[in-house]
């Protein structure tokens, strides 16, 4: 016997847009991204998707937003990878653009949090440590690093 899919429990609280992808592993649905606003919703969800399937992964997610002042569910959009042009690069050169993004994100998301921190004038050496930062840290310890310098620059 087939076992049904759960459907996501609806968010708590006045209702937004909020964005949730169902974690197979764990059998669960995660927030994954929220807004007064559906485009910012939107724009979040095609660009996780787009991750999610570059990790050969499939995504399934469920919108939810306002409707008649209350929650709805509303259909996802299908966030579709763009296709690659024929004359493109093969798909083997999508891993090591997949890891170029990735360390462009994670500097970044270092920079975003300098910057937070009250370190705007960075010199040229800086920048070059940042990307040398970028470069060795995974994601979750660059996110870990960027709250710490955030929280630092609140202190001020």
């Amino acid at each position: 016997m087939e076992k049904a899919e759960k459907r996501p429990p609806c968010p708590h609280g006045a209702p937004r847009w909020v964005a949730l992808f169902h974690q197979p592993a764990q059998d669960s649905w995660t927030v994954a991204a929220e807004s007064p606003d559906r485009a910012p919703v939107l724009y979040a969800v095609a660009d996780m998707t787009r991750t999610v399937r570059a990790r050969g992964e499939e995504a399934t997610v469920a919108l939810w937003g306002p409707g008649d002042g209350a929650w709805r569910l509303y259909d996802a959009p299908s966030a579709k990878a763009p296709a690659a042009p024929a004359d493109g690069p093969g798909p083997a050169a999508a891993p090591a653009k997949l890891a170029e993004r990735m360390t462009d994100r994670r500097h970044q998301v270092l920079m975003a949090a300098l910057g937070t921190a009250g370190l705007y004038d960075l010199s040229p050496e800086d920048d070059e440590a940042v990307r040398a930062m970028a470069d060795l840290l995974d994601e979750p310890t660059v996110r870990r690093v960027a709250r710490w310098l955030s929280a630092a620059g609140g202190q001020r």
